[in-house]
């Protein structure tokens, strides 16, 4: 079998989901996982693709932030380590210390963050806030239909050029046991999913009726 080549970049996925990364991981990539620290909540929209597109950018944002701090605390540090060796000054060397090394590598660093709602009826599903809210999401879409909204924003960590772009996919579904609805909840991993909604987890899929995706990505036109 050929061995998979190494792609002339590195990827960061802003994202702990497990689905993500294995979709990643699938696609052959090596990646490194870090996470944005945003009150989602604090960002609303009343498009779902408005919405979705605002999170994943903002996930991208404070996710920037942390790399240029991180990186200055490391370059902070070797100056003061500097210091004692070299005839300068603190001051000298903190003027030359550049805002995030990580654009002056020689291969460009693709940052992925993403984000997902659920729309049903009409109304915005985030993430359940408790298992009966959970409960009661799975089922409203029990013998109905569901249709999950998710973005993508790419970033060059390098360039600081941008891209992202969303797509809906309509879910319509076989009547889902009761039984099927508890194990969901007790298992606890649907109050970490948008709507309490994970069509790929094994109990799911037997009741999953129909998906109906989007042709291709829908650009948003953002270019940093």
């Amino acid at each position: 079998m050929e061995a998979k080549k190494t792609p002339p970049f590195k990827v960061i996925l802003g994202s702990a989901s497990i689905a993500r990364k294995t979709i990643l991981a699938e696609m052959g990539y090596q990646f490194t996982v870090m996470t944005a620290d945003i009150d989602e909540k604090a960002i609303r929209k009343e498009k779902p693709e408005e919405l979705v597109m605002a999170l994943a950018e903002a996930k991208a944002d404070a996710i920037v932030a942390k790399l240029q701090s991180i990186n200055n605390l490391e370059k902070i540090a070797e100056a003061e380590t500097s210091v004692l060796v070299a005839a300068d000054t603190a001051e000298a060397i903190l003027e030359r210390l550049p805002i995030g090394d990580y654009a002056q590598r020689a291969e460009p660093t693709l940052l992925i963050t993403t984000d997902q709602v659920v729309v049903y009826d009409g109304a915005i599903r985030e993430k359940p806030s408790n298992e009966e809210e959970a409960r009661q999401f799975m089922k409203d879409y029990s013998g109905g239909h569901a249709a999950t909204v998710g973005s993508v924003v790419v970033t060059n960590l390098k360039t600081g050029l941008r891209k992202g772009g969303w797509d809906r996919v309509e879910i319509h579904f076989h009547e889902i046991p009761d039984e099927v609805i508890e194990k969901l909840v007790e298992e606890g991993i649907v109050l970490k999913a948008a709507g309490g909604l994970i069509i790929e987890h094994p109990l799911i899929v037997p009741f999953v009726k129909q998906v109906v995706s989007s042709p291709t990505l829908i650009s948003d036109g953002i270019d940093g």
